[in-house]
């Protein structure tokens, strides 16, 4: 199975939980252009169908929106910017003083050779006062799940990955590989 992404950490981390599901995972690595809109689920539509007449082939590929309830859900799908641009200091510094429950939420869209398939993950959680954690990446040191007194940027990775937005995402996108006979198993 292949995957889109110029990505190190949503390779690995998309990959461990998919090879321990019993499937192997290709990296492709590309950059390519994503357009800005309203939804996670459009710009990760949007960039499979692009891809797909360049590729010619199955693949997936996967993007993720941190939403902040104290900003109406941004930055959502400008997130990747946004970590760009401001980083998780600036994030702090935009929601000091306000509510802070988030949610992160991952869209896979897979491309299957004659149409586009999409599975979603949700992880609910708070922001933290401060940085805190080295491992993850991104919006990681300031996310805090539902449930835990961590950051994802300070639980262990095995912890994480059975958790996280993309492990629910993953987990869907299996189901669906297993029940409609996509199967690329890593016995193959």
């Amino acid at each position: 199975m292949i995957f889109v992404t110029s990505n190190q950490h949503k390779y690995d981390e998309i990959s461990s939980i998919m090879e321990k599901g019993g499937f192997k995972v290709q990296w492709r690595k590309m950059k390519y252009q994503e357009i800005q809109a309203d939804t996670t689920e459009e710009v990760s539509l949007d960039s499979a169908k692009k891809l797909a007449p360049l590729l010619g082939e199955e693949f997936f590929l996967e993007d993720t929106g941190l939403y902040i309830a104290a900003l109406n859900g941004f930055p959502g799908p400008y997130s990747s910017y946004v970590q760009d641009t401001i980083g998780n200091p600036g994030i702090l510094r935009l929601i000091d003083g306000l509510n802070r429950k988030a949610f992160f939420l991952t869209v896979i869209t897979f491309y299957d050779g004659t149409g586009f398939h999409q599975f979603s993950g949700r992880l609910d959680g708070s922001l933290a006062r401060e940085i805190a954690g080295k491992g993850g990446f991104g919006y990681d040191p300031i996310f805090i799940p539902e449930g835990e007194s961590l950051t994802l940027g300070q639980l262990p990775v095995f912890t994480k990955n059975s958790i996280s937005h993309r492990r629910r995402a993953v987990t869907a996108f299996m189901e669906f590989l297993s029940e409609s006979g996509h199967i690329d198993s890593a016995d193959d």
